[in-house]
């Protein structure tokens, strides 16, 4: 390949410009979610590189997928009724890493230092479950009043939004088998539909270890999560750079 190609300015580049390519699957970023973002800013530039998912064969937004990952805690809950019942009774709010993700609605979150959307995902769908008059126990009373939660992990309170559709005192935790809340983690949730399901054999991670391992909703996510780059700035690196593109993730 010419070292130059495509010419900058060019025709060329300006086409390579409308192309990605991914990379590789990075995995769980947990904590070094800022981390990653600043080496791929400084290899690719911050309009060079994004986050995909492989869904159902072709490459998908983070809408399509997140939507997906919601829809597996949709069915979850609502073919357990008394895990609905159990959480709506117990607990006025739900959290994943930290309690002040009771305040976050949205699933895209640039301010957090690790996403969490299992708690959302909750929160959606008990609150739809309380517009449902098939679920007659679930109801939206206080919704969105701020009240004093007592955190069922630690004994600890905070003040917190009542979560639509939840009327207990407790705030409980959706994380590891240490919190309450564990059977809501999302490597215990199955996926809900097989042509998610993937596999990458010779790698564990946690959520393949725990739970419904590569079935769940988590391994769905991770797995599925692919790193893509815009052709010109891969094929700007230098070419022996282009053999391992995710070094240092």
């Amino acid at each position: 390949m010419h070292p130059h190609w495509p010419e900058p300015g060019s025709d060329a580049a300006a086409l390579a410009a409308e192309v990605w390519v991914p990379l590789g699957v990075p995995g769980y970023a947990g904590i070094d979610k800022a981390r990653r973002a600043a080496v791929l800013d400084e290899r690719f530039g911050a309009d060079g590189w994004r986050y995909a998912h492989m869904v159902r064969g072709r490459s998908a937004s983070f809408d399509e997928a997140i939507a997906e990952y919601e829809e597996a805690y949709r069915r979850f809950l609502r073919e357990r009724p008394a895990l609905v019942a159990l959480l709506v009774t117990a607990a006025g709010n739900v959290y994943d890493d930290n309690p002040t993700n009771v305040f976050d609605d949205e699933y895209v979150q640039p301010h957090t230092a690790m996403n969490h959307y299992q708690d959302i995902s909750v929160r959606r769908v008990i609150a739809e479950l309380a517009d449902d008059p098939a679920w007659p126990d679930v109801t939206d009373d206080g919704a969105g009043e701020l009240v004093d939660l007592v955190d069922l992990r630690t004994g600890e309170t905070h003040r917190a939004p009542r979560a639509k559709g939840f009327r207990g005192n407790g705030l409980l935790q959706i994380r590891d088998a240490g919190s309450p809340g564990y059977v809501l983690n999302p490597a215990l949730v199955p996926v809900h539909d097989p042509a998610l399901i993937t596999t990458l054999p010779g790698r564990t991670d946690w959520y393949h270890a725990e739970g419904c391992a590569h079935l769940s909703v988590e391994a769905f996510w991770q797995m599925s999560k692919v790193i893509e780059v815009r052709y010109d700035r891969f094929l700007a690196l230098d070419a022996a750079d282009r053999d391992d593109p995710m070094a240092g993730l």
